[in-house]
């Protein structure tokens, strides 16, 4: 559990080093499903985010193809945020933060129903996450990263912020329409 979303889970993955570099298994599909997490990852996706600040965010995808996020860095560091999009949840508008990074090797695990982004926290840095829902850009959707509604505190001020024209233009908590019961 991450801040008030009993939801989001953080994990940390066993590395074992020696002289030679590293062996770490980030996935395991029986050990999450004995954890009480059983899902069917079938896209693994990469971003490169070349600029410390840049926010890519929030989004989901709506039903039939909600997803289900495994997110991981694999070099550099994120500040990464879920908020929870459910209606009637008693989380409903919160969110959980977390730093994510290669050095610390942790990943999150983010259900459907809940928008995710992330910021940059260091240049040229990698994001590897796992979904259980193929990308729909029908079903592709956002909200606005910083709704001040959601109080969030971003590692970035808007006006430095790297984000794309889409990112910038997402409805706030108020304006969006309900996806998740």
């Amino acid at each position: 559990m991450i801040g008030d979303c009993a939801d989001i889970v953080e994990l940390k993955p066993k590395k074992f080093g020696d002289g030679r570099g590293f062996f770490s298994e980030v996935y395991n599909r029986t050990e999450l499903a004995e954890a009480g997490f059983a899902f069917d990852f079938i896209q693994d996706n990469h971003s490169l985010s070349r600029d410390k600040g840049t926010v890519r965010g929030l989004h989901f995808q709506v039903p039939p193809f909600a997803q289900t996020k495994l997110v991981r860095v694999v070099k550099g560091a994120i500040f990464d945020v879920a908020v929870d999009i459910r209606t009637g949840s008693p989380t409903y508008g919160r969110h959980a933060s977390i730093i994510i990074s290669a050095q610390t090797w942790n990943q999150v695990l983010i259900p459907v129903g809940f928008a995710h982004g992330f910021c940059t926290l260091e240049p040229d840095t990698e994001v590897l996450y796992k979904v259980d829902a193929a990308y729909s850009p029908q079903h592709d959707r956002g909200l606005l990263w910083n709704d001040p509604a959601l109080a969030i505190e971003w590692p970035v001020e808007p006006d430095i912020a790297v984000l794309s024209d889409k990112d910038r233009n997402h409805p706030t908590l108020s304006q969006l329409p309900a996806s998740f019961q």
